[in-house]
């Protein structure tokens, strides 16, 4: 490294000072045991952990942030660990989704008040990557991502299960009587056994392919299990990496550009993958300056076949995936018909062909053909109408073909507590061809618009084998859920959006190949309803929780708050000692 490389290096600005501010700088860490010439232009490399005793998807993070130091220290970096909050989906209440973007500000801040030249993200559970992801984004500094893995397949009675969509089809069984208790229990038991995030094609193994496809992640991030010797090893090699973007400073934002979003929006629908992807790109690239939005969703992810067999689309799992070739199989088919933009740049320096250009596919059952798909035009859809004139997604590859052009009575509930009281009444006015609706469930009326849209089908239809039905709601759904469900509707209700306005015995019409939400009531009967609607009380009168429901943008824009979209960079903070 020259030395006009070493001056330019941020960290300088912290460990190059000879006076009482440098002393003061130096010689605290070194108590830890560092010598003199750790100080002297090594790059600083942050490495942001968000292992967390709470968040189990998390909890090899130490053993990889070692990795990670090893390969920092191999290619002459100095190697300094820090912890950020970690969102996990098991045990945060209300929704992790509600402090994804506190945990942005808390990455975007500790990067930007250390002295750190490069930054890697260790991240695995669901929220823990668009929120490492955002916050980065915004200090812009050279960054790489490593995800965690995910956990290896559950094997329940000689069959594979998977985390979150056995969960929901099992539940569904013990309420409708078909498994008994101790059943559920032993499943339980065999369904999580290793560590790692789940292993179906979820929100946070999406999010890991996203990784990947946007070239944040080295290739094969996306499906290394977390028990596998290789997430180690790639753990190693990106603590080598990013000390070298450092000394070529590849910044985020010559990695994030349209190109690269594009590239992920056509994975997302190769792959199946969540959509709670959708609102996390869009925030992702609202940090980025970039404009991406949902028509380039549907744009783009339209005419995609899905390609990938795993839950809760299919039948195999992400250990399965791996084996199969990963997530460069699926990005060279994508290449090979067009539908790559082969020049956008990743972390290593290459374009993304380049990766993956020769990336074989071992096993066709998988990962298959673009000629025979897995489920042909599947990408995820974003619909339109009076009831969703902002959009909606739905998930095309894990909903029912029957249902997909369906017109029904709505049945509606104005909160998930009301949904809770009266799911399962004998009463309930229900049958299967009815269309169920869930209110006040959006980014503000439920902040974090919690995973619920998939709402848990009535006991009654249930016992007589009803499996799906149509669901409509402004919230979201886990990544391993599955059905004819509706999700994201904008503007919420709790917002004033149509959807507040419907009543039970109204007709909806979802027509998924016109991409259309259309509620049968004409004008003058809505203006009449939103004259008499009142807006939901406040959730919240202090904290962060009032910060979030104050600032926060509607699911279309990325539910990002509103004074945090943008990139502002990482100068050094003025030093006034």
């Amino acid at each position: 490294m020259t030395e006009d490389r070493k001056r330019s290096l941020r960290s300088q600005a912290w460990f190059a000072r000879q006076d009482k501010m440098g002393f003061y700088y130096r010689s605290f860490l070194k108590n830890s045991g560092f010598p003199q010439d750790q100080f002297e232009g090594r790059p600083v490399i942050g490495i942001c952990n968000t292992w967390s005793e709470l968040n189990p998807c998390n909890s090899h993070f130490r053993t990889i942030a070692e990795h990670v130091r090893y390969g920092v220290l191999d290619a002459g970096g100095f190697p300094l660990e820090f912890p950020v909050s970690s969102l996990g989906e098991v045990t945060m209440r209300p929704t992790a989704m509600l402090f994804r973007n506190l945990a942005a500000m808390d990455v975007e801040e500790a990067i930007r008040a250390h002295p750190l030249d490069g930054v890697v993200l260790l991240m695995g559970c669901d929220k823990t990557t668009p929120a490492l992801l955002m916050g980065a984004t915004s200090a812009d500094l050279p960054t790489i991502g490593v995800s965690g893995g995910p956990q290896l397949r559950g094997v329940y009675r000689g069959k594979s299960i998977g985390s979150g969509t056995n969960i929901i089809s099992m539940s569904e069984q013990l309420r409708a009587g078909e498994v008994t208790l101790q059943e559920f229990h032993e499943a339980e038991g065999a369904m999580n056994r290793s560590h790692g995030h789940c292993m179906t094609m979820g929100t946070a193994s999406t999010m890991a392919s996203m990784v990947e496809a946007l070239g944040v992640g080295l290739p094969e991030n996306a499906a290394i299990p977390a028990t596998d010797a290789r997430r180690n090893h790639l753990a190693r090699m990106a603590g080598r990496r990013i000390v070298d973007m450092v000394r070529e400073d590849l910044v985020l934002s010559k990695i994030l550009t349209h190109q690269a979003f594009e590239n992920a929006i056509r994975t997302l629908a190769a792959i199946g993958g969540s959509t709670n992807a959708v609102v996390h790109l869009l925030a992702i690239a609202g940090r980025a300056g970039v404009d991406l939005t949902l028509d380039d969703f549907d744009r783009l992810g339209r005419d995609i076949h899905c390609l990938v067999d795993l839950m809760p689309s299919g039948q195999f799992l992400m250990e399965d995936f791996y084996y199969a070739g990963g997530l460069p199989a699926v990005l060279r088919t994508l290449g090979e018909r067009g539908l790559l933009n082969k020049g956008a740049l990743t972390v290593n320096g290459q374009p993304i062909w380049e990766n993956v250009r020769e990336a074989p596919c071992w096993n066709s059952a998988v990962i298959t053909p673009f000629e025979e798909p897995f489920k042909p035009d599947a990408g995820i859809a974003i619909l339109r109408g009076n009831l969703a004139p902002n959009g909606a997604v739905i998930k095309p590859s894990a909903a029912s073909p029957e249902l997909m052009n369906h017109t029904g009575r709505a049945v509606v509930f104005e909160t998930i507590e009301e949904l809770h009281e009266r799911i399962d009444d004998e009463d309930l006015d229900i049958d299967e061809t009815c269309i169920m609706v869930l209110k006040n469930c959006g980014p503000k009326g439920y902040p974090g618009m919690a995973e619920v849209g998939n709402m848990p089908l009535p006991q009654k239809l249930l016992r007589k084998g009803v499996r799906d039905m149509v669901r409509i709601s402004d919230a979201r759904m886990s990544g391993t859920a599955y059905g004819t469900v509706v999700l994201h509707v904008a503007p919420e209700a709790a917002a004033g959006g149509p959807l507040a306005l419907v009543q039970s015995g109204d007709l909806i019409t979802l027509n998924v190949q016109e991409r259309s939400l259309h509620l049968h009531v004409d004008a003058a009967e809505l203006e009449h309803r939103r004259a008499a609607w009142m807006p939901p009380t406040p959730h919240a009168e202090r904290g962060y929780a009032k910060l979030y429901v104050d600032h926060v943008l509607q699911a279309d824009k990325g539910a990002d708050l509103d004074f945090l979209v943008g990139r502002t960079g990482s100068p050094v903070p003025r030093d006034n000692h």
